[in-house]
């Protein structure tokens, strides 16, 4: 979907596939199909954007056979879809039973994450419309923070930065543009956004023309960042927000009470990881995982807790628990409601649809479309609310 700024610049809205597990090329082929095109329907729009996640085995395949891409973007054009930001922060396995800390791996001080993401910024000068020059890629903030040194950090900026020049030469032959976007998660080396401006600059940081930050509003929110100050820090430190995520965190006012914990149960699951947090007057007290926060004696309960839990967009959460919308509402606000939007790609993120309760979850494949779609739609009501006009 896109939007007209009233700048007169393009703002794009997509949402993430990660949400549907494909591992290899056929699979992504699939989920145009099955999912994506759709989605597209329900909206009734001629053209749908996708934050497309391509796990290795898929990149591998459209980088060594360029026909293999030419089908991928032929099939794109087919139904509808566009591509204008990929997904890099999973790299293999996202759809299997069990993530939890394997979606960190490999790091930022592996080379297989740098072969990954220049192999991915190939491919997405291949995928961008005709009438757009310039894509992006999020990726994982460095790495997970145990046993992530000094060193460590020093290996992880010499490969943005070695990024950073591959993707200077890929524009050079190609004539497109692709930034790269750090994702700042809670349990990361990068965090928060200070954690993120301390990474990005001084001396050994990667350049800020092709290394930014994606901003995704649930780990903001679950890091209790207010969102006015998160922006202006960034942007007053000279570093891009090339995307932002847009999805919300599981928020729980009162966690001393048994309701609220019986409700925040529902939500431990055994796939992804889901960081709690709560703000004390000492500073933020966290836990890796919501079953974790929920054993006796591991956060204090005299404050509200957050969970890194992404939770669809359109749907309230039944009480005693709410999501952190106006987290997103704010970030948003300060993104893209202003003179000229600070980010041109947005993202709607919720890849936690069958990790809900039970109650919850989509039973069909038409029941998910229908709950992409009322994301988007919301996604799409904020945006004009702002003033930016949808484009056909």
């Amino acid at each position: 979907m896109r939007f007209r700024h009233p700048d007169g610049s393009t703002v794009h809205l997509a949402y993430c596939t990660n949400v549907h597990a494909a591992e290899d090329l056929d699979g992504v082929l699939r989920q145009l199909r099955d999912h994506a095109e759709p989605v597209r329907r329900r909206l009734h729009r001629d053209r749908l954007g996708l934050g497309l996640w391509l796990a290795r085995d898929a990149a591998r395949a459209l980088t060594a056979d360029p026909a293999a891409l030419r089908r991928l973007r032929a099939e794109l054009d087919a139904r509808g879809l566009e591509v204008v930001t990929l997904n890099g922060f999973p790299y293999q396995g996202f759809g299997a039973e069990r993530v939890k800390y394997r979606v960190y791996r490999p790091d930022w001080t592996e080379p297989a994450r740098l072969d990954h993401t220049a192999d991915l910024a190939r491919l997405l000068t291949g995928l961008l419309p005709d009438d757009t020059g310039q894509g992006t890629v999020s990726t994982l903030p460095l790495g997970w923070r145990t046993g992530f040194d000094a060193a460590s950090r020093r290996t992880a900026l010499t490969a943005l930065t070695a990024l950073a020049h591959r993707l200077d030469a890929l524009e050079e032959t190609t004539g497109r543009s692709v930034r790269v976007g750090l994702e700042p998660e809670p349990g990361c080396t990068v965090e928060t956004t200070a954690d993120a401006v301390a990474a990005l600059t001084g001396d050994d940081a990667p350049p800020p023309h092709r290394i930014g930050v994606c901003l995704d509003t649930c780990h903001l929110a679950t890091a209790f960042e207010d969102p006015g100050h998160a922006v202006h820090e960034l942007t007053a430190a000279g570093l891009p927000v090339v995307k932002a995520q847009l999805s919300a965190a599981l928020h729980a006012e009162d966690p001393s009470l048994p309701a609220v914990r019986d409700a925040l149960a529902g939500f431990a699951e055994p796939r992804f990881l889901h960081q709690t947090r709560t703000r004390t007057d000492t500073g933020l007290l966290a836990t890796d995982d919501l079953d974790q926060a929920l054993a006796p004696g591991a956060l204090p309960t005299t404050a509200p807790w957050r969970s890194h839990f992404h939770v669809p967009l359109h749907a309230p959460l039944a009480p005693p628990l709410t999501a952190t919308t106006d987290v997103l509402r704010a970030a948003l606000a300060r993104l893209v409601g202003g003179p000229e939007p600070l980010t041109r790609h947005l993202e709607v993120e919720t890849y936690t649809w069958q990790a809900l309760p039970p109650g919850l979850r989509p039973r069909t494949r038409g029941q998910l479309a229908d709950g992409i779609a009322a994301e988007l739609a919301v996604a799409r009501d904020l945006l004009t609310d702002l003033g930016l006009k949808e484009l056909p």
